[in-house]
């Protein structure tokens, strides 16, 4: 759904007639040397766009043979081409639109009123029709502007994990705003005009509703487009062509226009007038020879194994190394900066195959050959030229593009193209393609801090254009003027030279509303003619003659007409601009003074930015006093209590950096002022930049998605869901920002692009990216699971690795357990482990030609081979889990086995072919009958019953209780330990796949920790106990007690035998019920992390501000006592030589583990980290379960330690505290939640609540 975007803020500038004096407080432009007015829009006169040419083309003599001789085209806005006769009556409102300066007759886009009209000729406000589609016109716009309205039969609605609108959404009625005028003062008061308020005209009703189809926030957008899907009904709606019969004929098949003869010499004026006059101007140009670059050799950073970690003289050559970087770079923005043809300094320009610092490209040779990176995509060979002289409308697909939200899509002051007395308003872009788009996910970017929908809606084809007026507005818009030289829709065919038409065309779509819910769509004919009537000089010479006689309000208006307008000068660069500000009063700019002539061209104000490069934000001493700032602020909110002296420290940085910031040649926003000679007016308006500069990454998305057909064929499997397939494609450092070279889209965005975006939360590019840092660490890992399988937010590949890596791992797993049944676990571990390396997996990823399909930023980190493969190996895992969570895992397991043994048919079959248990081959129809022969299997139906399940061999069951002490036995055939290696990979699978489905907000990292919790032996030992296993458990010499990894071993060989017996479901199941429902307990728990993590944790928040290595925790065996078999080991923990705690355990490892938990019980003065932990993880808790945390477990433990002084000191002063840390304040760093709604009861408690009590009471309420 279309909509206006928030209005820039406006100066109030009134602007009287020449007559009368100016308001009070108000200083006459033209008493100044600059006018650099903030107006983001021109007003929304009634200017006849289109209706008149600026200019008589040398042959229009040729042309006008069948013209009426007495035709005037400055007031009939017809045009001086050959054959062409106006079709219709003159439009009375535009006869009056010129003004005549001394013979001079003052050319525009639209019709100006009379001098005499009055100071303010626009209404108030846009509300003089609140409601929309009720006036009184004749047609009915009550759909103008809903894109998503369904014109034919819809397509089923993209599953998506964000809103955006639906397809078949029927327009809303928006509620008007009314916005300040360009000409009312700021305190609201209209100036007194004597005469009749000028009567609404089409123009000025279009550009009301235009304006009032407007919502301030996305929310708003969303909140009313879900009202009206609720309530309105659809509506059928239509559309046609306007007539354009002199120019188009139609053909014998159906929709298919061909070109007359007319259009081909139109066609031929504009490529001769537009396409042309660059190469001209260029000719005339001395030629430009650059200088010969520097040698530039890229720095790896990359640590690799071979390499070893050396001392200072590593990181003196690594310094060394970036500064022969930076100055490479620097040198290279000078030599753009010297170009002769440069027309300001800090507007920058394109050159094919260059970045603003330096060659886009500097892969090798061999790598430029493939890669989607280089523009090279699989698959694609080319497609049949097209007739350029028809619409190919049995050849082609049309699609209209609709993009959502439209925040800084829709502008106050539209493109607008005047034709046979009607007004046609720039919607946005058709797509044309060679062949038919299926039902692709959707393609979004991010921009101006706002995540973008671009979507496609089939239609019905359009007439009255050709492919080869396409062709030339394609080479016009993005060639020409916005220089978008490096994006290029034609297929790479290599050396074969073969001649293919472009993968897609593009059809600019200007329309206006039908009665009925109908939609006209103008010819593109009418849209050459008038690009070629506005190609004028933006100031023509009769105009500079008499410049100054010029009423103020006559030129304001003349400027207000032409701001927000692309305008160009050929053979420069850059070549095209947005003009923000015209200035007649340039007397200190000398180059605005014309030397050999003596006259004074008015001046071009443009207000820009810089690159990045150039400012303070890529500025390496900005980047380094950044890094120290943010890094002394983040160890002063951990120190317990900070001095003066660090105080003003972190003041004074604070200070440096905004002193760098507001340096004039590291500010990034600019204001430049040029000379307007040689400046020609295109008539395009920043609506349309803005629409086009998305294109790129809507056929980059399209053209991946085809090449992806190639792949599905490769390992045989279609994706119902293809989203998963570009996700498991995707590596962490590709952005999909823009779809061709990012400096040339950023360049011509700050140069045409509209002038104040309105920009969303700078948090979207990071918060579903963001891992690193304690405090991240914390807030995702106190979330609990969704109810549902939930799709992720994070759009990278790195959770399908994790879940591919336990697919991997399983298959292996299951094959090798059946193919070799007498192996013992130790030996399918060694062969488990050759199979499943990356080294392997980069092998098999080769074999299915992934690296050309992969998606990763060019110029990544990916610059060694090593990185590479290791890259390819990650694809290759995440391609497995994609194919698990698409097809399932017996699909998972037809493409593993295919890329293994792809062209060795006997190992294949071999591989396939599975054997079954030794014990299921010796009773095929189950072994049941055996329970009354046997008192151990007769035991075992008791465990049957107890949970709920009967086994088909009930042998396999006592395997898996039968001990290695016991030895062969013909009953069981052998111990559990093949069943456990069987069962720990089935449950990491199930484990991995549903915290996958469950957890969308975690990092593969987060969702490590979280598995770790649930496989772990404690967990294990702790189901084992709880289904009473051990009773049944048959050992040689039986234990009183079994040790945790001996319950967690029998849990594991039971799941082992549930999986061979019962299959993949049953195995689930049994997880959901015994398992997965204890995660929320070890969430707030905090079970996740261990208490020797979580020592080092808060030792690491307590760095010194001397930048050295940080101080950790040590440990030191203290006393070790007992026999070798029952030994006893004791030891103590240190922090900066100074014992925190010493335990006692069974290993040196748990005894370590006891340690750090006493000293962190022992030491929470000295780790306030501790208590900020917990109380992010109750108001989480809190957050998702709506009960509050219950203290009546800490109690007593609270009363104790309120009882020394210095946590009586804690209840009455925080100051001790960083601020962070404290209760009764909020917290300032983004990071981390605020602490204000902790209860004054909770506020008051100096020790952190029982989690556990708590939600063991939260349980009981339920």
């Amino acid at each position: 759904m279309y909509q206006p975007p928030t209005p820039a803020q406006q100066v109030p500038v009134q602007l009287p007639p020449a007559e009368d004096p100016p308001p009070p407080g108000v200083k006459d432009p033209s008493s100044s040397s600059y006018n650099y007015s903030q107006n983001a829009t021109p007003p929304v006169n009634d200017y006849a766009q289109g209706s008149t040419p600026y200019y008589r083309y040398p042959d229009a003599a040729s042309f006008n043979a069948s013209a009426a001789p007495t035709f005037d085209p400055y007031h009939q806005g017809a045009y001086g081409y050959e054959g062409y006769q106006y079709q219709g009556p003159p439009y009375a409102q535009y006869d009056q639109g010129a003004y005549a300066y001394e013979g001079y007759k003052y050319q525009d886009r639209y019709s100006y009123m009379p001098n005499s009209r009055p100071t303010n000729p626009r209404p108030q406000s846009y509300n003089l029709n609140p409601v929309y589609g009720k006036h009184s016109g004749e047609y009915s716009y009550s759909k103008r502007y809903d894109p998503r309205h369904a014109y034919y039969p819809q397509r089923e609605q993209r599953p998506s994990q964000h809103y955006y609108p639906p397809r078949g959404a029927p327009a809303e009625e928006y509620g008007p705003r009314s916005y300040r005028e360009r000409y009312e003062p700021a305190d609201g008061k209209a100036p007194q005009s004597k005469t009749k308020p000028k009567v609404e005209t089409e123009r000025d009703r279009l550009l009301r509703q235009w304006c009032s189809n407007y919502c301030e926030k996305p929310e708003d957008y969303i909140e009313k487009m879900n009202a009206l899907n609720d309530t309105a009904a659809t509506v059928e709606s239509w559309v046609r062509s306007s007539p354009a019969e002199p120019y188009y004929e139609r053909t014998n098949n159906e929709n298919e226009v061909r070109s007359k003869k007319r259009l081909q010499k139109l066609c031929d004026l504009f490529e001769d007038e537009l396409l042309k006059r660059a190469d001209r101007v260029r000719k005339t140009l001395p030629v430009y020879a650059p200088p010969p670059r520097k040698a530039r050799r890229r720095v790896c950073k990359h640590k690799h194994k071979s390499e070893a970690c050396s001392s200072s003289s590593d990181d003196d050559s690594d310094e060394d190394g970036f500064k022969v970087e930076q100055d490479c770079c620097m040198e290279e923005l000078s030599r753009k900066v010297q170009h002769p043809q440069r027309v300001h300094a800090d507007l920058w320009h394109n050159d094919a195959g260059e970045m603003n610092d330096g060659p886009l490209c500097r892969c090798s040779a061999k790598s430029r050959r493939s890669g989607i990176r280089h523009g090279i995509y699989p698959g694609e060979t080319g497609y049949k030229l097209c007739d350029k002289a028809t619409n190919n409308a049995n050849s082609l697909f049309h699609y209209r593009i609709t993009i959502s939200p439209p925040t800084n899509f829709l502008t106050k002051t539209p493109t607008i193209i005047k034709h046979d007395e009607h007004e046609f308003l720039f919607e946005g872009f058709s797509l044309l393609s060679h062949v038919r788009l299926t039902d692709l996910p959707v393609c979004k970017v991010i921009r101006f801090n706002i995540e973008y929908t671009i979507e496609y809606d089939e239609e019905k084809m359009p007439d009255n254009f050709t492919i080869h007026e396409l062709d030339l507005f394609f080479k016009y818009l993005f060639h020409e003027l916005l220089e978008l030289v490096d994006f290029n829709l034609e297929p790479n065919t290599g050396a074969d030279g073969v001649e293919s038409c472009p993968a897609f065309h593009f059809l600019p779509r200007f329309v206006r509303d039908l009665p009925d819910n109908g939609k006209e769509v103008l010819a593109m004919c009418e849209v050459l003619k008038y690009l070629l009537d506005n190609s004028a000089e933006l100031v023509e010479r009769q105009q500079l003659l008499h410049l100054n006689q010029i009423s103020q309000s006559e030129w304001q208006n003349y400027v207000d007409f032409i701001k927000g307008m692309l305008v160009t000068k050929p053979g420069h660069k850059p070549c095209s601009l947005r003009v923000d500000q015209l200035d007649r009063n340039n007397s200190d700019l000398p180059e605005c003074v014309h030397q050999e002539s003596g006259i004074s061209h008015p001046a071009i104000v443009h207000f820009g930015i810089r690159p990045p490069q150039l400012s303070y934000a890529g500025n390496p001493e900005y980047q380094k006093a950044w890094r120290d700032y943010v890094k002394f602020r983040h160890l002063m909110a951990n120190m317990s209590k900070p001095s003066f002296k660090d105080k003003r420290k972190l003041e004074d940085k604070e200070q440096r950096l905004q002193e760098m910031r507001t340096q004039g040649r590291m500010k990034r926003n600019i204001t430049v002022a040029i000379s307007s000679e040689g400046f020609f007016r295109t008539g395009i308006m920043c609506d349309i930049v803005q629409h086009a500069m998305l294109i790129p990454v809507l056929t980059c998305h399209l053209r991946f998605h085809k090449s992806l057909d190639l792949l599905e064929e490769s390992i045989g499997y279609q994706f119902k869901n293809r989203y998963l397939l570009q996700l498991a494609l995707t590596h962490p450092s590709y952005k999909e920002n823009y779809g061709t070279n990012p400096d040339h889209a950023r360049n011509s965005l700050t140069n045409c692009g509209i002038r104040q975006p309105e920009y969303g939360d700078r948090k979207i590019h990071y918060m579903n990216t963001r891992k690193r840092g304690i405090n991240t660490l914390v807030s995702i890992m106190s979330r609990f699971g969704k109810d549902q399988e939930t799709v992720s937010n994070i759009t990278h590949n790195e959770r399908l690795e994790f879940l591919g890596d336990a697919v991997v791992e399983f298959l292996s797993s299951i094959h090798l357990f059946f193919m070799f049944p007498e192996l013992e676990e130790g030996g399918l571990a060694t062969y488990r482990a050759a199979i499943v390396q990356n080294q392997h997996l980069a092998l098999l990823a080769k074999k299915l030609q992934l690296e050309e399909f992969m998606l990763y930023a060019h110029g990544s980190d990916l610059c060694h081979e090593l990185e590479l493969r290791h890259a390819m190996a990650n694809c290759f895992e995440a391609l497995m889990g994609a194919l698990l969570l698409d097809g399932g895992i017996k699909v998972a397991d037809e493409v593993f086995t295919e890329a293994l043994f792809r062209k060795e048919g006997k190992l294949l079959n071999i591989w396939k072919n599975l054997p079954e248990h030794p014990l299921q081959e010796q009773e095929p129809l189950g072994d049941r009958r055996c329970i009354d022969s046997y008192r151990v299997l007769k035991d075992l139906t008791k465990f049957e019953d107890s949970i709920g399940l009967k086994f088909k061999h009930i042998r396999l069951l006592a395997r898996a209780f039968t001990d290695r002490s016991i030895g062969f036995t013909h009953l069981t055939l052998g111990s559990n330990q093949r069943l456990e290696f069987l069962g720990d990979t089935v449950l990491q699978l199930i484990s991995s796949e549903y915290l996958y489905r469950h957890f969308p907000e975690h990092h593969e990292g987060h969702l490590s920790l979280l598995r770790s919790s649930l496989v772990n032996n404690r967990t294990q030992a702790v189901v084992c106990d709880d289904l009473g296993m051990t009773k049944y458990a048959v050992y040689a010499n039986p234990k009183a007690d079994l040790k945790t990894k001996d319950r967690a071993d029998l849990l594991e060989a039971f799941l082992g035998s549930l999986y061979v017996d019962k299959g993949l479901l049953f195995c689930e199941q049994f997880c959901h019920v015994c398992l997965f429902p204890r995660l929320q307990l070890f969430i707030m728990n905090q079970d996740w992390n261990d208490p020797k993590s979580k020592l080092q944790q808060c030792c690491l928040t307590l760095r010194t501000m001397d930048g050295g290595e940080p101080d950790i925790p040590y440990y030191k065996v203290v006393e070790a006592s007992g026999p070798t078999n029952t030994r006893v080991y004791k030891v103590a923990v240190y922090f900066r030589s100074k014992r925190l705690a010493t335990s006692s355990g069974a290993s040196i490892q748990q005894a370590e583990m006891n340690a750090a938990k006493q000293a962190l019980e022992n030491s929470r003065d000295l780790f306030p980290q501790l208590d900020h932990q917990k109380r992010v993880i109750a108001k989480s808790i809190k957050k998702q379960t709506g009960s509050e945390v219950d203290n009546d477990a800490d109690k007593q433990q609270d009363e104790d330690k309120a009882k020394k002084p210095k946590y009586t000191a804690v209840l009455q002063d925080e100051s001790h505290l960083p601020k962070q840390y404290r209760m009764h304040e909020n917290i300032s760093s983004d990071e981390l939640p605020e602490d204000d709604e902790l209860d004054n009861g909770t506020a008051k408690s100096p020790t952190a609540p029982s989690l556990a009590t708590e939600w063991s009471r939260h349980r009981q309420q339920q």
